[in-house]
């Protein structure tokens, strides 16, 4: 039978039957790799091997979900992890990804008395060993194997039959059937799209672990992520204690959720209690901060938003945020200018977020100028004041989606003061949460409720 083949840019992954010096689609040179057509000569036979199927002859488990042992963890999955799911988990060099997942795995093998196997083409067994016993792994059920050739792993997975895979990590994986190197475009695409039907097939959940680029995104092609079933990114810096672990896709839950780690001696423990992160202990008569409530998914956090405010002698200030974005701050200091008349051209000012969160939504607009104001006037703000809402280029005071969620939530953990939009609070019916809400409509009403607000 004679060999088919075709070729694959390196780059952009264009295929053409003709190999050429230059990608016609993304112009790389000398990036195209000869690739095997020929391993799926069952399929081109002709041979009908599947049929359709109608809605009420599928199966539904009822058990098809597995607790990871630990709930931030399910949190973020959708509430565990489902049978022939395929997460895919990046973080950068460090943050304790391998860590993690080596206690997951152990979980998973022992909640659910199966085998788990954890592929490794970056460490030895030794080393994956050593850092297991390190976190207190059950010996039982926890299989590793050190391989790169994705032939060989799949071979294994037939021979073994775990329920659990972990490969650590995608970049180190290749397939025979690509004339490429390690970690190219070509070969982290083929490796991922047969390991795919190859969970799919087995029903077995699986991990992949992946490197990110120095931009923060998962290195490889795009398609990766549209290939895998749940995108989870592992946050935080090494010289924090503290990490977050948040989905940007998940097909079996909302997206944007988070979950909250604490890395110890003994590895990486779960935080009972976020507030505790998220709200520094401030002493009554400090002054530059204040308390908004965020969504991260369906989850909503008390964040506390912090502003300092320094005299300049030499020029314009300087503008430094850390958690919201610096465009978003340039925005409300314009807004401050027009309608409260309050210049800071010549200021210093540094906003930052507690806990080193960052926030992307525009719902804490309103407790970044209360911070602002609080550091500006010398006042401090009654800690038990909850300011909610969104600023707009008019100075109106806008609505926030979810607000009866963030209020119950802020009623269960204490607080009775809010400060919010008053179109927010007409939308909302049968509330009853006995709870101080004091609204505001334009930015100019500013005044008479800093009186209220303020200590």
């Amino acid at each position: 039978m004679k060999s088919k083949s075709n070729f694959v840019c390196n780059n952009c992954g264009h295929a053409t039957i003709k190999w050429s010096g230059k990608c016609n689609e993304c112009n790389s040179w000398n990036a195209y790799v000869e690739k095997n057509l020929n391993k799926n000569s069952s399929r081109s036979s002709g041979a009908i091997t599947v049929s359709a199927k109608e809605l009420i002859d599928i199966n539904f488990d009822k058990n098809e979900y597995h607790t990871t042992g630990f709930k931030e963890f399910d949190r973020v999955l959708g509430g565990g992890m489902i049978e022939g799911g395929l997460y895919l988990i990046g973080g950068e060099p460090g943050v304790g990804k391998s860590t993690l997942i080596t206690l997951v795995l152990n979980n998973l093998n022992v909640l659910h008395k199966k085998r788990g196997l954890y592929i490794s083409g970056e460490e030895s067994l030794s080393q994956i060993g050593r850092r297991a016993l390190r976190l207190g792994v059950e010996k039982k059920n926890f299989l590793m194997l050190n391989e790169t050739s994705l032939q060989t792993i799949i071979e294994q997975i037939n021979l073994i039959k775990p329920s659990f895979i972990v490969l650590d990590s995608i970049q180190t994986t290749i397939s025979d059937e690509i004339a490429s190197p390690a970690g190219s475009i070509s070969q982290v695409r083929e490796v991922t799209h047969e390991l795919m039907n190859k969970v799919k097939e087995k029903n077995i959940s699986c991990f992949i672990v992946g490197h990110i680029t120095k931009e923060g995104s998962i290195a490889g092609p795009k398609i990766l992520e549209h290939m895998v079933d749940t995108v989870i990114y592992f946050e935080g810096d090494q010289s924090n204690q503290y990490r977050l672990l948040r989905s940007v896709k998940n097909r079996f839950g909302s997206t944007n959720e988070i979950g909250i780690f604490k890395m110890s001696e003994k590895g990486l423990r779960e935080v009972v209690n976020p507030l505790s992160i998220f709200i520094n202990k401030t002493k009554k008569n400090s002054y530059g901060n204040s308390l908004s409530c965020v969504l991260q998914g369906l989850r909503p956090l008390v964040i506390e938003v912090q502003a300092l405010i320094v005299d300049n002698q030499y020029g314009n200030g300087k503008r430094v945020s850390q958690g919201i974005d610096n465009n978003r701050v340039v925005m409300i200091l314009a807004i401050i200018k027009k309608y409260l008349n309050i210049d800071l051209i010549t200021s210093d000012i540094y906003i930052n977020t507690g806990g080193g969160l960052k926030i992307v939504s525009s719902e804490m607009d309103l407790s970044l100028l209360i911070s602002i104001l609080s550091s500006y006037k010398c006042k401090s703000l009654y800690r038990d004041y909850i300011i909610l809402g969104e600023i707009s280029l008019t100075g109106e005071v806008k609505p926030i989606p979810n607000l009866e969620t963030r209020l119950r939530e802020l009623k269960h953990l204490g607080f009775k003061n809010i400060l919010t939009s008053k179109v927010s609070l007409e939308e909302i019916t049968n509330l009853s949460l006995d709870l101080n809400i004091k609204t505001i409509d334009h930015i100019t009403e500013i005044n008479p409720i800093i009186d209220k607000v303020f200590q």
